[in-house]
């Protein structure tokens, strides 16, 4: 046996090993990068003063947009082709991206570049998770899904402490350059996994394709926009309406395509769907949640932008710490458990906030003990409904699953957006939060109402 057959397999085994922290470091640039920009916002204005606040504000959008919009069609297209294909290509693209938006002369360009990223994103989130759970034995995948969940519910949660840091100290160019780095470290360790092919030789029908992203993305801009727009103008009618006949068209097209650009049979395993309307109320509940910490603090217990956006993670680390826990527990109890009870956890958080939510600054007695409750509640919701999706669906389709499931979430994560800034006015009042933050629990309770129909099948799981 020569040097070099011996010296392979080796090789592919620490690839392999690798393998873990290449799908956590994608998922967490993903996500932080979904809201670490916003608190940028001022420090770009001074740099292009004659661009309007609203017009800055696509910043944050022109990536939400993309991301939760060619999620899906990411998913089947890494199941089908490749997951270290589409992988190398969410990588690299978001390198260019990254280095793209940090060198970006104009505020056109920026936004341009910034859509770019959430496109790239939007690939590394489901081809990560499918490189992930591919070689992963049957057992440890609960705990794999936990490791991936972690990642990214902390760079979700740290996300405005780590941009409050950087635009404060370096200024919000930092908050790309960052990015490429890690981005370089992923592509290096990518390019060492072992070659993989899809399940099928021809591609996800093209125009399913372009419908379902297109539709998504109508609803997902509707939705955003209605923070400028009202809910009955004609722009954001003509976008959500539209959208909707876009996503039923790409619906009808996958139910008789066979290569379909959404498995519609996903959605026969009950877990599946509930796995989804968990996501999407968890979604609605924790993108508002962050923001409106942020603004609180700023605007009723004056603290400064970093200030506040320090005191807002401290729920980052009980969340990581959550995620991997329920991973490893997941697999013994199920996920429903994760689901409902962190979910549970969070509506807890919500009611504490709205019962006795103080005008002036308690950092101590209120605002740690309840941002690390909530922050808790949100590790295990992200474990437990990105581990009911992919396992739900089987290896063959653990990237398309998992495409859709953090679609869900990014669509709520909209939404509750949306609703936020419809319930704020300009100089909001101390009731305004309080109503907030009831939203952001309603929206948790129905979380963890949803969570009671999650299941994984049995039958699959052993199969798996």
């Amino acid at each position: 046996m020569t040097a070099e057959t011996t010296t392979a397999p080796a090789a592919a085994a620490r690839a392999r090993r690798d393998v873990p922290w290449l799908a956590a470091g994608a998922t967490f640039l993903a996500m932080l990068d979904a809201t670490v920009a916003n608190l940028a916002v001022p420090d770009l204005r001074a740099d292009f003063p004659g661009s309007s606040l609203s017009g800055l504000t696509w910043v944050i959008t022109l990536y939400a947009v993309p991301f939760a919009a060619l999620l899906a069609p990411a998913g089947r297209l890494a199941d089908l082709v490749g997951r270290r294909a589409l992988y190398l290509c969410g990588a690299g693209l978001f390198t260019l991206a990254s280095l793209a938006c940090a060198l970006a002369p104009n505020v056109p360009v920026l936004l341009a570049t910034r859509g770019v990223q959430g496109a790239a994103a939007a690939a590394l989130i489901p081809a990560s998770l499918a490189l992930l759970l591919h070689d992963t034995p049957a057992e440890r995948r609960a705990s794999a899904i936990g490791l991936w969940s972690a990642a990214g519910a902390f760079a979700a949660a740290i996300g405005p402490g780590v941009g409050g840091v950087l635009v404060d100290q370096f200024g919000w160019r930092s908050l790309f350059v960052i990015n490429v780095p890690v981005c370089l470290a992923m592509l290096a360790g990518g390019l060492r996994l072992p070659r993989a092919r899809g399940d099928a030789g021809r591609l996800p029908d093209l125009v399913g394709t372009v419908l379902l992203g297109t539709g998504v993305g109508g609803l997902a801009l509707g939705v955003t926009q209605t923070r400028d727009w009202a809910w009955t103008d004609a722009r954001t009618l003509a976008l959500l309406l539209g959208g909707a006949v876009l996503v039923a068209l790409a619906l009808r097209r996958s139910a008789r395509h066979p290569v379909p650009a959404l498995e519609i049979s996903l959605w026969r395993e009950r877990g599946f769907a509930a796995a989804n309307a968990a996501s999407f109320l968890y979604g609605t509940a924790l993108y508002s949640w962050l923001l409106l910490g942020v603004l609180y603090l700023t605007a009723e217990w004056d603290y400064s932008i970093l200030r506040a956006g320090l005191a807002s993670t401290p729920g980052a680390f009980t969340a990581t710490a959550a995620a991997i826990v329920m991973g490893r527990l997941t697999g013994r109890f199920g996920v429903r458990p994760a689901v409902t009870g962190g979910a549970s956890l969070m509506a807890a958080a919500g009611v504490w906030a709205t019962v006795s939510l103080p005008a002036d600054p308690h950092f101590l007695t209120f605002l740690l003990p309840v941002g690390l409750l909530a922050g808790t509640g949100m590790g295990m919701v992200t474990t437990g409904t990105a581990s009911a999706a992919a396992l739900s669906a089987g290896p063959l389709r653990f990237a398309g699953a998992t495409g859709l499931n953090t679609t869900a979430r990014q669509l709520g994560g909209a939404l509750g957006i949306a609703v936020l800034a419809a319930m704020l006015p300009a100089g909001a009042a101390h009731d305004d939060y309080t109503a907030v933050y009831l939203f952001c629990t309603l929206a948790a309770a129905g979380a963890a109402l949803a969570g009671l129909l999650t299941t994984v099948p049995r039958a699959r799981e052993e199969r798996s």
